[in-house]
């Protein structure tokens, strides 16, 4: 990995995890804010203690070494709340500035995978068909 992507992939990661802990905090604080712009959107109250939740564990898998496939499970995690907050607010006709939030942390989401290292990504665990281990094992032979 060059040491571009990877100053890219921190300056992401980090902006998204203060970003999405942050917000994960005032979710399960249920500040007024909060609760107001759930009734708003049309939600129960009892999603902001689910997201908030999921956004901080989801901060935490990301962050912590090792375990890439929960690494990818969490960015998708964070896809789908960001993608789903922001089609929420244009649901009800909220203004543009309403999408700010939740589209930046998308964007973060996508650079922080898109640039995440190799350590950090699941690797393949396709089972090869003993028709693809012969096609290799011909290639190294030649």
């Amino acid at each position: 990995m060059s040491k571009r992507n990877k100053i890219i992939y921190w300056i992401a990661t980090v902006w998204l995890s203060l970003g999405m802990t942050s917000t994960g905090i005032v979710q399960l604080i249920k500040m007024k804010e909060e609760t107001d712009m759930m009734t708003r959107l049309g939600y129960p109250l009892y999603f902001l203690t689910i997201i908030g939740v999921w956004k901080i564990l989801g901060v935490a898998a990301v962050l912590v070494p090792k375990f890439p496939l929960v690494k990818e499970w969490a960015y998708a995690g964070s896809f789908f709340a960001m993608s789903g907050a922001a089609f929420s607010h244009l649901a009800i006709g909220d203004p543009a500035k309403e999408l700010f939030g939740p589209i930046l942390l998308l964007v973060l989401t996508i650079v922080s995978w898109y640039f995440r290292p190799e350590s950090r990504r699941p690797q393949s665990r396709r089972p090869e068909s003993p028709a693809t281990n012969a096609v290799a094992q011909e290639t190294m032979d030649h």
